[in-house]
């Protein structure tokens, strides 16, 4: 499911920028607070054989590290223990957390390399507290009148924008909440001059969009500029039997083991061919399958089958016309059908920039290879008995290929010239 979002996240910034807009991406990551504390305590119990707290990460992920501690992490863990065992932000867990999770993030951001999916920032939560910005937003919240002392606790007045009931940003142990973190991360991002938000969340986020918008609109940008985009999980099917997830009980699918098993390019298919807000069935089998029922390996297909036959035109020694001519006179041809789907791609792109929903490209993509397909079947296209109706379709073939591979190029996907 977290593979889901980068892959949307993906899509999306390719469709923006090709419709125009300046994308930058930016990957937000947790190193600080009470899920790097269950991280490091989780660490450390497998390194001393203690069982897991049952709120604990497990799995073989968690074991990898607990046996991977570097010798000087190890001995600042040591110290940590000996020397700030009461201090949370600075004992031996700590230490141990922020490594583990520093660590889990070299590994999605190399998983996510292989995927083709690259980040141009990649934001540390805690770098939030480190420069100022959480507390600078508290105080800019604060002087505006948004917040209030309430129980030993600082409460944000959500309930002023509609929201069912005030938020808490800081606890009365005085540490702050994960919203705390998300308001500084908003006001941050609009300081550095971007003029829409666009967040990619897993559908377990629901709870918290209408407080992140509420905190935006309370430190003076509107709502429509801060969009959540919530991906719903996965349900991984092999041989019709759900296979089982659970990030903490550490029984789930790696992004790693799903590329070597699938493959990059069907893994960027199945994951954009729906609307982000719809859960999916991924079945691996049909994922793999090398026949016309694996929709990628249908538009791939089709695209060298394209290629194949521009290089026999050549060797042949056909020419290409400039234009395809007369082949949209007869409306119901296999020529005319092709030739208008090949020119709806901007229309696409514009409609799927425009709406934020990306799985447009691959109904596009499908439709194009399905178009073409008739063409292929009804149309003599090397025909050297007849060069001026030859040339034309070569034409519309090479338009074909290039709106075909552009499409693909957007998901994220291979356009091989010969399969």
């Amino acid at each position: 499911g977290n593979a889901r979002g980068a892959f949307v996240g993906d899509l999306l910034s390719r469709v923006l920028e090709a419709a125009g807009q300046e994308v930058t991406r930016e990957y937000y990551f947790n190193d600080f607070g009470e899920q790097v504390r269950r991280l490091g305590e989780s660490v450390i119990a497998l390194r001393d054989g203690i069982q897991v707290a049952e709120d604990g990460y497990k799995g073989d992920y968690v074991g990898e590290l607990a046996t991977a501690i570097p010798a000087d992490v190890a001995a600042r863990a040591a110290e940590a223990r000996e020397a700030h065992s009461a201090d949370p932000d600075r004992d031996e867990v700590a230490v141990i957390g922020k490594w583990a999770s520093e660590r889990i993030r070299i590994g999605i951001q190399s998983s996510l390399a292989a995927l083709g999916v690259e980040f141009d920032v990649w934001r540390s939560e805690g770098s939030l507290y480190t420069e100022g910005h959480v507390e600078r937003t508290i105080e800019k919240l604060r002087a505006a009148g948004w917040l209030e002392e309430r129980d030993g606790a600082l409460w944000f007045k959500s309930t002023a924008f509609g929201d069912d009931k005030d938020r808490v940003v800081k606890k009365s142990t005085g540490a702050y909440t994960y919203f705390g973190s998300d308001i500084g991360y908003v006001e941050e991002k609009f300081n550095r001059g971007f003029d829409h938000l666009v967040y990619v969340w897993g559908a377990d986020h629901h709870g918290t969009v209408a407080r992140v918008r509420n905190a935006g609109e309370a430190l003076g940008y509107q709502k429509e500029h801060m969009e959540m985009l919530l991906v719903a999980w996965v349900r991984f099917v092999r041989d019709g039997v759900e296979m089982s997830m659970s990030k903490r009980a550490g029984t789930f699918v790696t992004l790693d083991e799903l590329l070597e098993e699938i493959g990059v390019d069907s893994a960027r298919w199945y994951f954009a061919s729906r609307s982000a807000s719809t859960a999916i069935d991924f079945d691996i089998k049909a994922a793999t399958a090398r026949n016309n029922e694996n929709p990628v390996y249908y538009a791939q297909y089709a695209h060298a089958r394209m290629q194949s036959i521009l290089r026999k035109a050549a060797t042949e020694g056909l020419a290409t016309a400039p234009a395809i001519g007369d082949l949209l006179d007869n409306e119901t041809s296999a020529d005319a059908v092709l030739a208008r789907v090949v020119v709806r791609l901007p229309e696409v792109v514009e409609d799927a920039a425009a709406h934020h929903e990306t799985q447009g490209v691959t109904t596009y993509a499908t439709e194009l290879a399905t178009a073409f397909s008739a063409f292929y079947r009804d149309a003599k296209v090397v025909d050297s008995s007849a060069p001026e109706l030859s040339a034309k379709r070569l034409r519309l073939v090479q338009a074909a290929a290039t709106s075909l591979a552009a499409s693909l190029r957007l998901l994220g996907i291979s356009a091989p010239a010969e399969m």
